[in-house]
């Protein structure tokens, strides 16, 4: 059974940080391109950023270029986001994917980006 656990939201002011995690199972992580996608309150999902299956590309929506990363670890069956200058706009729920398969959707992660 695929599984992807979603983790690390919160609230923060402005201008801070979070790095999510994204935990998954239940198929070959190595194999495949992941995906953040990020649904804020009353809009529709949007893409937020992708990486290579190797890692050793990665792309970023236009809006969060320069203050997020992303990155995975094989090992560990995960990939992260790092999360930084957090503005207002950033608030939504962050899921991951793969974008090229779309397994079965975790339960996301909240942040809230509110002074």
């Amino acid at each position: 059974e695929v599984q992807l656990v979603e983790s690390g939201g919160g609230m923060v002011h402005p201008g801070g940080s979070l790095r999510l995690s994204c935990a998954a199972s239940g198929f070959t992580f190595s194999n495949y391109d992941m995906s953040w996608v990020r649904q804020a309150p009353g809009k529709g999902p949007e893409w937020v950023s992708s990486i290579t299956s190797g890692g050793g590309i990665t792309d970023y929506t236009d809006s969060v270029k320069g203050r997020f990363t992303i990155s995975r670890d094989v090992a560990k069956n995960t990939v992260y986001l790092q999360m930084n200058s957090l503005i207002p706009e950033d608030t939504a729920v962050y899921y991951c994917n793969s974008l090229s398969i779309l397994y079965p959707w975790g339960q996301g992660t909240q942040v809230i980006v509110s002074s």
